[in-house]
């Protein structure tokens, strides 16, 4: 009977998480239709006019042209042009036509460093409806973006292998992670919606689905949202007080200048376009180490009920120290690597250290980093202090009543059974008096 009960009660918890699975899915995949139909409604995006970009595969290698001229005695300077045909492969007005392009190089600039082409290759073509040379396509680099679905098919095979129905439900929480970012967060900005608002709104989006999906509705998932939520609304609190701080413009580098000059007129605010990198890119961090602490320490104190408040907290805070220190030299080396090309010509062109520390875009790169660190420092005390408050309260009640349980159903089959009822078993004691190895076999034994 207890048997039957347990296969029940399993039966009935698997589909309560089937249902709160597919809920989840389906109210996200709707959030982000609705989402998107909203903010592209007056955008116009992939649509410039008189020009087009195909992928195409070279066919023949045609003639090569060279240009040569001097500005002084004893410099130069010579172009060179490569005359090919290719046939475009992409869907469109385009498809299956053969095209006359060219690529270009010198020998003055180190802009041109793509290895000439050759037939079989695949390659971008761009036709911005005038030709300076006789050519309508002009090369535009080659066809990446084959190279990196392979990348990514591996990636998600991996997943899938090694994590079972949970590597499938991290892929389906990416994707929609994709999905909020690229097709309803970036809309918005383009659109001239609330940057600071469409970021909160993408944070919460991002992470109770994310958790959802990849944990169900469980007391680990909604203790790590806490704690992600807390670490995240620090890292906005930061970024908006060192905004005024700072004095930050928010022009970067160039693209933040083209961001000024859209064609659609629309006005970007560039101190909130920081807010959103800080906060967005600080939330992965976050809910990386919420996650961290709060399945630790739900595993320790299911392995171990007799723990208390005070020694869970202190497990987490241990937990929390180790975790930290990768963390935070994560989010560093990731900052610095996406931006090393600018560091590296930052450095060259600058007097002093102290004019380069300076830099507006250092200094965001700095706050970025910093930023996140202290999110991420934050987060640890919280999240386990809630996970304590409620795994000590929930799960202690838990175990009891399964114990309390399991003696009353032995007391009535034994009394069914018209044997003498024996009596109901003492609190056991949390601290063992023997042989403490066996002491949690034990325990499973009794219940």
């Amino acid at each position: 009977m207890d048997r039957n009960r347990k296969t029940n009660e399993k039966s009935i918890t698997g589909s309560r998480s089937a249902l709160i699975w597919l809920v989840t899915f389906a109210v996200s995949a709707l959030l982000i239709f609705i989402g998107n139909r909203l903010a592209v409604k007056d955008l116009d995006i992939f649509n410039m006019e008189g020009a087009w970009a195909v992928k195409a595969r070279v066919t023949e290698i045609g003639e090569y042209k060279t240009d040569s001229y001097q500005t002084d005695p004893g410099t130069t300077y010579e172009n060179y042009v490569q005359i090919f045909y290719a046939k475009v492969i992409t869907r469109g007005d385009f498809r299956g036509q053969t095209v006359q392009a060219e690529q270009t190089s010198d020998n003055y600039t180190n802009m041109s460093l793509e290895q000439p082409v050759s037939v079989g290759d695949k390659v971008m073509l761009y036709n911005y409806g005038s030709s300076d040379s006789g050519s309508d396509w002009v090369f535009g680099g080659y066809a990446r973006l084959d190279g990196v679905m392979w990348l990514i098919g591996a990636f998600i095979v991996l997943l899938i292998v090694f994590g079972g129905i949970k590597g499938i439900n991290t892929v389906v929480s990416l994707g929609f992670t994709c999905l909020a970012v690229f097709a309803v967060f970036v809309p918005s900005v383009l659109a001239g919606w609330n940057i600071y608002l469409m970021t909160a709104l993408t944070c919460v989006f991002t992470i109770i689905m994310t958790l959802l999906i990849t944990n169900g509705a469980t007391i680990k998932s909604f203790m790590t949202m806490l704690g992600c939520g807390f670490g995240v609304a620090v890292a906005a609190l930061i970024s908006g007080v060192f905004d005024k701080v700072l004095r930050l413009t928010g022009i970067l580098d160039e693209h933040s200048v083209y961001l000024q000059y859209l064609q659609s007129g629309v006005k970007i605010d560039l101190r909130g376009v920081i807010f959103a990198m800080i906060v967005i890119g600080a939330m992965g961090a976050v809910m990386d180490v919420a996650m961290d602490i709060s399945s630790s320490l739900y595993e320790v104190h299911r392995n171990a009920p007799h723990i208390g408040f005070g020694g869970l907290f202190k497990s987490g805070m241990n937990i929390g120290r180790d975790v930290m220190g990768t963390m935070a030299n994560t989010l560093v080396l990731a900052y610095i690597g996406s931006n090393l090309c600018s560091i590296l010509i930052y450095i060259t062109y600058s007097s002093s250290l102290l004019e380069l520390l300076n830099r507006e875009n250092i200094a965001v790169e700095m706050l970025q980093s910093v930023t996140g660190s202290l999110a991420i420092l934050l987060a640890i005390p919280l999240t386990a202090l809630v996970c304590c408050f409620f795994y000590t309260d929930r799960e202690s009640l838990r175990f009891a009543k399964e114990d309390l349980d399991g003696a009353r159903s032995r007391k009535k089959r034994k009394k069914d059974a018209g044997a003498k009822s024996e009596p109901l078993p003492a609190e056991k004691s949390i601290i063992p008096e023997k042989d403490p190895i066996n002491f949690y076999t034990q325990e499973v034994k009794l219940k």
